[in-house]
């Protein structure tokens, strides 16, 4: 057989029943695994041309994937002072107070991560911080990537002095005499100022990308679902492959909009299938409501605010017949899909597809934050994935209720918070990631958040405990389920012969160790096609 390359470790998960149990060893050649067996088969597999790395007692699973990332949009995102996780108003002040130090008199202050919890049941709007800004313009992304908040200068120069009309479910949030409150609703709305913030070069850009993709790598990923695309975003991996390769891959979905149609659409399906050596756009993302937290998503029943009432199509048909234009060209669709109607909506929709469109191509939900039983129990034969974050549910939600998100919904429909062991016991796949800039991306701790219910290290109480899911699910999650809802199952998801050699080594068992020892543990490297790359730290 003679390899190029024999991996050998202590623990080997292929997550395929095919081969053996007691694996410790991987032939690889051409990028491709060869063979699977233990230490005494590798001894008769290597040649003297043959690498040889030795983890010891580390553990090798498939190659982690995020089912559910922005990368490029993450750039925007994450402009300015980091917010994430501060949740009191006084914290957010000072931050921003020092953002405008640091930025210099008259310039744009920026910030994101903007957690609403930190106003503590308050109306959010941008009289809490204009007193810190010293009359700078300030645009502050909130931490759903859905909405922004825009002082009274910012608005003041991208001329928004009132209501506006857009296609989608977005709006410019004023108040009883019609004036801005500075809260900005879904992506439509938040451009109105975003495009009046300073530009920043193609180059500046790239190589935050860079460094976004070697974070995703250096935390264990070696692949990635994104969740937007654009020409930009074409330019920027094709400049980042001509240094070297991508340390990741990246599957890309454009996103259909709201007030598009037939033309449109075209556009999209002609550009499924562009790409270059590890990213390529394959397939279309779609939007059916926005969230909670905004009170944009779309519930059967308003919150408790009275909000959450509509789609985002203004006419959910239009969204209905763009699913199956993209379905009956076999091209795959993600929908986000977070409140109770808007899931059933998007289910019926894809239901209702023929089943041979439907057979052509993977279609999933995104998110599926409050669903009901009558809803869960319909994913049962559909084909239809699940996408979820795990972390959605341990960092913005609360076990007491006290949050934004469990306030907004009430008892009830809290209760029904992101329910993954339901959707696993049924047969559904799910796969599981991030939804970075949303919540942090080391997949660790995010499969320790699934098995936990809660923050890992922590001593919260758990999130809807019974929706826990088993150390395996979890894993799975990353691996063999993100594959499947990839299309992918016979070129990654496992260790198995004829598939990538695509890998990740931790330092740990995450089908032994405790959750909350797994969050904290080491990655100690990827593998790619078989090219290795070790973690500074890696003792091996």
């Amino acid at each position: 057989m003679n390899p190029e390359l024999i991996i050998l470790s202590d623990t080997i998960h292929t997550l395929d029943p095919t081969q053996p149990a007691s694996a410790q060893a991987i032939a690889v050649s051409g990028g491709r695994i060869t063979a699977v067996g233990t230490r005494v088969d590798a001894a008769l597999w290597a040649s003297p041309a043959t690498e040889t790395l030795d983890l010891g007692s580390a553990t090798v699973v498939p190659g982690l994937v995020d089912g559910h990332v922005h990368p490029v949009f993450g750039l925007d995102i994450t402009a300015g002072a980091d917010l994430s996780g501060v949740q009191d108003l006084d914290e957010v002040r000072r931050l921003l107070a020092a953002e405008a130090a640091r930025v210099g008199a008259g310039e744009w202050v920026q910030a994101w991560g903007l957690d609403p919890n930190a106003f503590d049941g308050a109306p959010v709007t941008s009289a809490a911080i204009e007193g810190v800004l010293g009359g700078r313009p300030a645009f502050v992304r909130l931490f759903d990537g859905h909405s922004a908040l825009a002082s009274s200068r910012a608005l003041a120069i991208a001329g928004v002095d009132g209501p506006r009309a857009f296609d989608g479910g977005a709006s410019v949030v004023c108040d009883a005499g019609g004036r801005p409150t500075g809260l900005l609703l879904e992506f439509p709305a938040c451009e109105l100022v975003a495009r009046c913030l300073p530009t920043v070069t193609f180059e500046e850009r790239r190589d935050r990308l860079a460094a976004v993709l070697d974070g995703f790598a250096a935390a264990g990923l070696t692949g990635v679902h994104v969740m937007d695309h654009s020409d930009e975003s074409a330019a920027l991996y094709r400049a980042l492959e001509e240094r070297g390769e991508l340390p990741v891959r990246l599957r890309c979905a454009p996103w259909c909009q709201p007030g598009t149609g037939p033309e449109d659409w075209t556009r999209l399906a002609a550009g499924v299938g562009a790409g270059g050596r590890r990213w390529e756009v394959t397939g279309i993302k779609l939007f059916i409501d926005g969230t909670i937290d905004n009170g944009t998503a779309w519930l059967h029943e308003p919150d408790t605010c009275g909000e959450s009432t509509s789609a985002y199509w203004p006419a959910p048909a239009d969204y209905a017949r763009a699913v199956t234009f993209f379905a009956e060209r076999g091209i795959p669709t993600a929908t986000h899909a977070i409140g109770d109607a808007g899931v059933g909506y998007v289910l019926d929709a894809l239901l209702a597809l023929d089943p041979g469109a439907r057979a052509r191509a993977v279609h999933r939900i995104e998110h599926l934050e409050t669903v009901p039983d009558a809803v869960v129990e319909r994913f049962v034969g559909s084909g239809v994935i699940a996408s979820m974050q795990p972390s959605h549910c341990t960092l913005y939600s609360r076990a007491d209720q006290s949050d934004n998100w469990s306030m907004r919904l009430g008892p009830t429909r809290a209760g029904r918070a992101w329910r993954c062991r339901d959707l696993r016991d049924l047969g559904t796949t799910l796969v599981l990631g991030s939804d970075w800039p949303i919540a942090p991306f080391p997949p660790l701790p995010i499969i320790a958040d699934a098995q936990l219910r809660r923050r890992a290290g922590t001593q919260e109480e758990p999130i809807a405990p019974d929706q826990a899911l088993t150390a395996c699910q979890a894993l799975e999650g990353y691996t063999s389920h993100a594959a499947r809802a990839a299309g992918l199952w016979t070129e990654s998801g496992s260790i198995t012969p004829g598939k990538r050699a695509d890998f990740t080594f931790l330092e740990l068992d995450p089908l032994v160790a405790g959750p909350d020892e797994l969050s904290g543990s080491a990655v100690l490297g990827t593998a790619l096609d078989g090219e290795v790359r070790l973690r500074d730290h890696a003792n091996v």
